[in-house]
């Protein structure tokens, strides 16, 4: 069977049919208010779909739906094996579902097809198989309390977890929050962003459809300042876990004291260094990394190495390199198998990120390529690869998140230089040093002030190790058995003996 051409994904999307409710209590709602929100499609600028509009009312009734269904402990108290099978079903279908989801997710995003058939919809699945793996495999503990008493610590599910998501990775993202969430115990309202909501509000019938109860899994989509805020400040919801930028984090910690305390948990956003000695010897390999660390995904990645600091002597080699890359990255038709880049989400991200572009300029950065808004005649939000050299640290462009496909490029004399510049930033969520020195890579990953240093790679990812930021790059960390600590509680039982 040969694989779909750009022609049969169009005809497929033409044919494509959306859920557009809201999903409560296991069931498509309309919201409370009855109102809609247009979801565009950023590859061509036209309506894609009308989607419910869920505000503080529709909130309120997901939250009850989920503390009714947590409080009956169908899920809650279910048996470990149980839950766990439930959760593999729920993978399963996904996987199902991959065309019909990576479908959604470029329509409604712009990322590329093949982005989301390979890495999106199977990294959604592998995320939620292996917690649900993990279920039976997290021991409880017994206290070395001496013989006189027995001390038992236990894990326990938090209650009602809400989770706030990006438009970046709408379906991974949200399997980041889904997985551990239900692995625990918990049940949860999902709010997407109202960039991308389409793939959520379809995962949510597939979980009910694995046997997962209703109620368990609600998703409310709406706008940050309506449905968002309302979750944070619901006095019933235990935890907020948030992806996004760093001042609506900063926002919810706010609503989360003014309400509850309700536990936070924040992945925010990002400045990565990308750290290249001239000690290393394959700048093939270092220069492709570079340009995929930030064009990758329309650059639209939290963790994307946006900076670019090059020791003196080998920039010019380094950005030749960089450039014929990049040429292989232009922008295409999302639903084109071979494009490699995509659209920006909307007009306001593509005004944005125009904007920075036009600050470096004025900062006097070097354009040393790219720049412009292209495929114009489609109607779509496309920016092409770009850079700046010449670029002193505290510009614009190399200290504030992008978001876009714009690499800022940075020159140093020694690693302990390329350290201090490398944290100059509010951010610390990724970072790479390229060296062949091994104990050079370990000096400068201790001193990186980053949540992930890669050394000689970049954007290496398993689901077994942790994920998320020092600094105002956000607290606590997602994947891995980490992220199980954020949404339980440790109780403690004491049994006397004496």
């Amino acid at each position: 069977m040969n694989k779909p051409d750009a022609i049969s994904w169009h005809e497929r999307a033409r044919s494509l049919s959306f859920r557009t409710q809201a999903f409560v209590n296991g069931r498509y709602v309309d919201a409370a208010s009855g109102g809609t929100f247009d979801s565009l499609n950023p590859a061509t600028g036209k309506l894609l779909a009308r989607v419910a509009s869920g505000d503080e009312e529709d909130i309120n009734r997901a939250v009850a739906a989920a503390r009714a269904v947590f409080r009956k402990g169908s899920w809650a108290n279910l048996a470990p094996a149980k839950r766990k099978r439930a959760l593999f079903r729920f993978a399963d279908l996904i996987l199902k579902h991959t065309e019909e989801l990576a479908l959604l997710e470029t329509l409604d995003m712009g990322k590329p097809i093949g982005d989301s058939l390979k890495v999106d919809v199977p990294g959604a699945a592998r995320c939620i198989q292996w917690y649900a793996e993990a279920i039976d495999k997290v021991y409880d503990e017994v206290a070395p309390t001496g013989a006189a008493a027995l001390a038992t610590i236990t894990r326990e599910p938090l209650g009602v977890v809400g989770a706030i998501v990006p438009w970046n990775y709408p379906l991974l993202m949200a399997a980041w929050k889904i997985a551990p969430v239900l692995a625990a115990g918990n049940s949860m309202v999902l709010k997407p962003s109202e960039k991308s909501p389409l793939t959520a509000l379809k995962v949510a019938e597939l979980a009910v459809e694995a046997g997962i109860p209703e109620g368990v899994l609600n998703v409310v989509p709406g706008f940050g300042q309506t449905a968002g805020k309302a979750l944070a400040l619901h006095m019933d919801v235990d935890c907020i876990a948030f992806t996004g930028s760093t001042a609506t984090g900063r926002s919810i910690m706010q609503y989360a004291g003014q309400s509850n305390l309700k536990r936070v948990s924040l992945e925010c956003g990002g400045k990565s260094p990308n750290i290249v000695l001239a000690d290393y010897p394959d700048l093939d390999k270092a220069a492709s990394a570079a340009a995929y660390a930030i064009f990758i995904n329309q650059g639209e990645v939290c963790s994307a190495g946006s900076r670019l600091l090059l020791q003196e002597g080998i920039k010019d080699a380094m950005l030749e390199k960089v450039q014929t890359i990049s040429k292989k990255l232009q922008p295409g038709d999302p639903l084109d198998p071979g494009t490699k880049l995509g659209a920006i989400v909307d007009e306001i991200q593509m005004k944005r990120v125009l904007g920075y572009i036009d600050s470096g300029r004025r900062d006097g950065a070097n354009l040393r390529f790219g720049g412009r808004r292209v495929r114009e005649d489609s109607g779509g939000f496309f920016i092409e690869p770009t850079v700046f050299e010449d670029v002193r640290p505290a510009m614009t462009i190399a200290r504030e998140e992008i978001f876009g496909p714009v690499l800022s490029v940075i020159t140093f004399k020694t690693p302990e230089e390329a350290v201090e510049i490398a944290n100059d930033v509010v951010y610390g969520l990724a970072s790479a040093v390229w060296t062949r020195d091994v104990t050079t890579a370990h000096r400068m990953a201790r001193a990186i002030r980053a949540g992930t240093v890669y050394i000689n790679c970049y954007d290496a990812d398993d689901i077994t190790v942790p994920f998320g930021g020092f600094k105002q790059s956000g607290i606590g960390r997602d994947k891995s058995l980490h992220a199980l600590e954020k949404y339980t509680e440790l109780k403690t039982t004491w049994l006397d003996l004496s």
